[in-house]
């Protein structure tokens, strides 16, 4: 018997950065966020012996130990290897992990196959003698998604684990102490199809470290440079009004406000937008795009664009014809799976 898990990754259309301790825990933070159908997937079978192996199937790279306990941290795969301690399964197993989603896309793929692999770990364990009160939750599965990467040294918010967890249009706040607050966005069908239907998610071919990206931004803020710390004020109200306009169906508010968001990242760091992505930016909107966001800390990765009616064709050409790639997706509503299968 295979058991399988999947999360999906995430488009997240403003707040990114205001999740990070450092802002969260003095001013709080915003994110409005959908989750997306271009998912981590994880594949747990019994190897028969007492070791333990995790392949990576994107990376090309596999780690394996005669017990749990030798499994070193060493820049080799260690999210994967943190997700198994924590959860101190007995060996002889073997995981297998890939995502959809490009290495360095911007789209949390990294959180998600931490979320996918926790969540896959955690059904294991109900299985094998555990009760109710240690099966954990998916908020708890986030949670410790989030507390794992910290442990790693890892500088990253928590959005990125609570939308692989939970899945859907969610608008979150975060507090100091790391507490989190999730309102799932309840719009309507006819804002959910223009959005699928107009909306184009495009990657510019530039794998980046939102570590980097992030220490950067965080350690500006930490002096108190003025433009900053207003630019990120400004991400944090875009998402509380982009909120208001998905609940409100107003879509060419949306795309102001995506607008907004990408003009106010440009001055968090040098190098958040680069040439290329600037360049995919002004190939779309001389094409009838009328909103464009950078997805994630920037630095590379995708790029989200909302075009006018019906222009998402020539749009996409343009973006192509730019050098970008067009990752199609729908919005995923489900959120962290598990299954089993023979």
């Amino acid at each position: 018997m295979t058991v399988r898990s999947r999360a999906p990754t995430r488009i997240d259309f403003a707040g990114g950065t205001t999740d990070l301790g450092a802002f969260r825990d003095k001013e709080g933070g915003a994110v409005m966020s959908a989750a997306i159908d271009r998912f981590a997937y994880c594949s747990l079978r019994s190897s028969g012996e007492g070791a333990f192996r995790i392949i990576s199937q994107d990376l090309e790279e596999f780690v394996e130990a005669a017990d749990i306990k030798e499994l070193e941290f060493d820049g080799n795969l260690d999210l994967l290897k943190a997700a198994v301690k924590a959860l101190a399964l007995p060996g002889g197993l073997e995981i297998a992990v890939r995502c959809d989603a490009p290495p360095g896309s911007g789209i949390g793929s990294s959180a998600s196959v931490g979320v996918a692999l926790l969540g896959l770990l955690n059904w294991l364990r109900s299985q094998q003698g555990g009760t109710r009160d240690t099966f954990m939750s998916r908020f708890e599965l986030a949670e410790l998604a989030c507390e794992l990467e910290a442990e790693l040294g890892i500088v990253g918010g928590k959005q990125d684990q609570y939308a692989a967890a939970l899945g859907g249009f969610n608008y979150m706040e975060f507090y100091s102490g790391g507490r989190v607050a999730v309102e799932p966005v309840h719009i309507s069908p006819t804002t959910l199809c223009e959005l699928q239907k107009h909306l184009l998610l495009c990657y510019s071919g530039q794998s980046r470290l939102s570590g980097d990206t992030n220490d950067r931004m965080i350690s500006a803020y930490e002096r108190g440079e003025p433009v900053v710390c207003e630019a990120l004020r400004t991400v944090k109200r875009v998402a509380q009004d982009m909120y208001r306009a998905l609940l409100a169906g107003n879509l060419l508010w949306f795309a102001e406000l995506m607008n907004e968001e990408w003009e106010a990242r440009e001055k968090l760091a040098p190098g958040v937008v680069t040439d290329k992505l600037r360049e995919l930016r002004e190939a779309a909107m001389a094409e009838g795009a009328i909103g464009c966001k950078v997805c994630g800390a920037g630095g590379g990765g995708c790029m989200v664009i909302l075009c006018e009616s019906d222009a998402e064709a020539q749009v996409r050409r343009a973006l192509e014809a730019a050098g970008g790639r067009i990752l199609d997706f729908a919005f995923d509503t489900q959120g962290l799976l598990v299954w089993e299968t023979p």
